[in-house]
């Protein structure tokens, strides 16, 4: 089984949103979710946002795509995009939404994500700005997820 999964990264002041939430890896995690059938990825990118975060994005560049292999034959690919913040309210989270409850919303440091479970090579690709945006990286542990 194949499923799509679209995740935003919105970087303001050196700082990236991340969600206190558990993980297969991590219990922080970007935002982001399944994208449903016939939905533009752009528009699941701005839903899952609202619904995780509270904030209202723009869908910018796409950053990278990767794979994950879960096991059980299933197959996930990850497209995550750069977004922008256009409104709302932060912290303002959907519930229900999730499988895995959402406990917090906040703005990181970059320089705290390896404490948080993220790898050396995902800080460096987002103090670079994304150098290669836009390409397809393999299985995510190539860009530290």
């Amino acid at each position: 089984m194949i499923i799509v999964r679209v995740t935003g990264i919105l970087i303001e002041d050196e700082r990236i949103l991340l969600l206190d939430q558990d993980t297969d890896a991590r219990s922080w995690t970007l935002p982001g979710g399944r994208v449903e059938a016939g939905e533009p990825l752009a528009d699941a990118l701005v839903r899952e946002m609202r619904e995780e975060t509270g904030l209202d994005v723009e869908a910018g560049r796409l950053l990278y795509v990767c794979d994950n292999f879960p096991g059980g034959g299933l197959h996930v690919i990850h497209m995550t995009f750069e977004v922008t913040r256009v409104g709302g309210t932060l912290g303002i989270v959907t519930e229900g939404v999730d499988t895995n409850r959402i406990r917090g919303v906040r703005f990181v440091p970059l320089a705290e994500l390896p404490g948080l479970g993220f790898g050396s090579r995902f800080v460096e690709l987002a103090q670079a700005g994304w150098p290669g945006a836009g390409s397809y990286m393999g299985d995510k542990a190539n860009i530290g997820l």
